[in-house]
């Protein structure tokens, strides 16, 4: 016999409770806290979420702090801006801006192609 319904992933553990939009929910942000991202200093597809907000690339051993579920959010790259603009005249601090504006950029992008539900969005 066939199965009539399919269980949705990683809140398949939750069965029928809740309700539909807090599983979905749920598990937008279970995915979004087990995927690899992309470092801001070497550029590989190599960052994992240590603990909450903590973030490590795992083959330059960089560590930074970022969301809860994402390492880069809106509120993140508004405070490297800040950072970056009491610290002009840096030339090394300005570099490592620019490439965490590009990671955050690539990772918007791949997010908007996957079909991803971001922050931005409200249901």
């Amino acid at each position: 016999m066939a199965k009539r319904t399919q269980k949705t992933g990683a809140t398949a553990k939750f069965g029928p409770r809740y309700g539909v939009s807090v599983r979905r929910n749920a598990g937008n942000a279970m995915r979004k806290k087990s995927q690899s991202y992309t470092c801001p200093i070497c550029h590989y597809n190599k960052v994992k979420r240590v603990s909450v907000g903590i973030w490590k690339c795992s083959k330059c051993g960089h560590t930074f702090t970022g969301g809860a579920w994402e390492p880069f959010t809106r509120a993140s790259s508004a405070n490297q801006k800040i950072i970056r603009k009491s610290m002009e005249g840096t030339t090394d601090t300005d570099l490592v801006a620019m490439a965490t504006q590009a990671a955050m950029d690539f990772e918007t992008k791949r997010a908007e192609e996957a079909g991803v539900d971001t922050d931005d969005e409200e249901e």
